[in-house]
């Protein structure tokens, strides 16, 4: 581990790190939890009375999950407003019209509580808008330098409780919100435990709408956080920061981060065929959401790395959905180029994935989680087989794409446990351009 990678805060001692810490929302989950979100927020000291928001996007307005929400919170004795106008992949300009909202409806103190609602970038916005309106200012000021401000957020003391619908981002319960900064074509991330919700409510019977294709993006998102959060470097292979508030939002895998990606890993893999074909089975739903959780926690607490490193560029220029763009990419850097940092646990992880290894070699086995994972891919039949599919990207095109991402993801990259040049980068976007014919 170089001295560059190993630093954990600009103040820093030259020892290795010996602490680790998990801090996450309160959770609820399991059927019929949203008619617990009335008791959650009176017990995090929200009176009856209270003015609330639950911020969503129009399709789940037009489901009718967004008033089954607002009625449960009504019956708590709570007011409530929906603003329903989230875009997917949010940007600054998106965000910054939910604020607007906010304060042309509440003025600059904003509601009572937030509710957000819905796939992550529903939550992404109902976190920076929270963050914003107890800040003050403008999402930028808190996006670091040199694209923003870098100020530090310091309040969080308006409730906020997150809703996913979807088995696969993990916003509910991280510290960080991704938004596209359209002119410059990236994607820039407010990181701070001041953006972490209060608490979780995660419900299956939320998600038996959503489609196929979706069903089956938004999984391989919630695998991807599972495997990198258990193939990233330990939280002693960093520096030890001067100050515990200090040490970074992604701050190495530990051992109980390995227990829930162990968790998340088996029940992602062993459900997905399942939901993908049959959206109303309630509980391989249940097992897809309990196991999206589990990754998020250990993923988004241990840290992303190369794989979404790489996705944000591509996302941002090309507008693809998150969750089929880690789909596409997982392949050549997390299983392929990242193999070699750490053999045996890659072969441990093909078994996870249930690949049948016996009588291979370490290394070997360690290729076969490739495999297996293309092999789950191409039997949900509904993710494209590489970038080109994707987005019809070309090899025109990975200049751009690694240097992108080697000058704007230096955060993730930091996590990533093999060291990576651009010209790395480019290599394996040019192996995901095609996972198989």
């Amino acid at each position: 581990m170089s001295y560059e990678r190993s630093v954990s805060a600009p103040d820093h001692r030259f020892e290795p790190e010996t602490v680790w810490n998990l801090q996450m929302p309160e959770i609820r989950f399991g059927r019929g939890a949203v008619e617990e979100l009335g008791f959650q927020f009176h017990d995090l000291g929200v009176e009856d009375g209270a003015h609330g928001l639950v911020v969503t996007d129009e399709n789940l307005a037009d489901l009718g999950h967004a008033d089954r929400v607002r009625e449960h919170l009504e019956d708590a004795g709570f007011e409530v407003d929906v603003y329903d106008d989230c875009e997917r992949e949010p940007s600054l300009e998106a965000v910054g019209e939910c604020l607007s909202f906010v304060r042309d409806e509440q003025g600059e103190a904003g509601y009572d509580f937030y509710v957000g609602f819905g796939g992550g970038s529903c939550l992404d916005t109902a976190k920076v808008t929270r963050a914003v309106i107890e800040n003050g200012g403008e999402p930028l000021d808190y996006v670091a330098e040199p694209t923003g401000k870098g100020k530090a957020l310091t309040q969080s003391n308006i409730p906020l409780v997150l809703m996913p619908t979807t088995a696969g981002t993990g916003a509910e319960t991280s510290p960080v919100a991704i938004l596209s900064v359209e002119e410059k074509q990236i994607k820039e991330g407010i990181s701070s435990n001041h953006v972490r919700a209060d608490a979780a409510v995660l419900d299956p019977t939320f998600t038996t709408t959503l489609p196929p294709d979706i069903t089956a993006k938004t999984a391989m998102d919630a695998l991807g956080h599972a495997i990198e959060g258990y193939t990233t470097h330990q939280f002693d292979d960093l520096l030890r920061a001067d100050d515990p508030a200090s040490r970074p939002t992604y701050a190495g895998r530990t051992p109980i981060t390995d227990q829930f990606s162990e968790a998340a890993i088996s029940l992602l893999s062993s459900n997905v065929r399942q939901v993908v074909n049959n959206g109303d089975d309630i509980e391989a739903r249940s097992a897809m959401l309990q196991g999206a959780l589990f990754g998020a926690i250990a993923g988004l607490t241990a840290g992303a790395t190369l794989c979404h490193a790489m996705a944000y560029p591509v996302g941002n220029r090309y507008h693809t959905f998150h969750g089929e763009t880690i789909a596409v990419l997982t392949p050549a850097s997390t299983l392929g180029y990242n193999a070699a940092s750490d053999p045996e646990r890659f072969a441990r992880l093909a078994e996870m994935l249930g690949a049948d290894t016996t009588g291979m070699s370490t290394s070997e086995a360690a290729k076969e989680a490739k495999r297996e994972y293309i092999r789950l891919q191409r039997d949900l039949n509904v993710l494209p087989s590489g970038l080109n599919e994707l987005a019809g990207i070309t090899e025109d095109d990975l200049d751009w794409l690694a240097e992108q991402t080697t000058d704007t993801q230096k955060r993730l990259l930091r996590t990533n446990p093999r060291p990576v040049t651009t010209e790395d980068v480019h290599d394996i976007f040019a192996d995901a351009l095609y996972n198989w014919e």
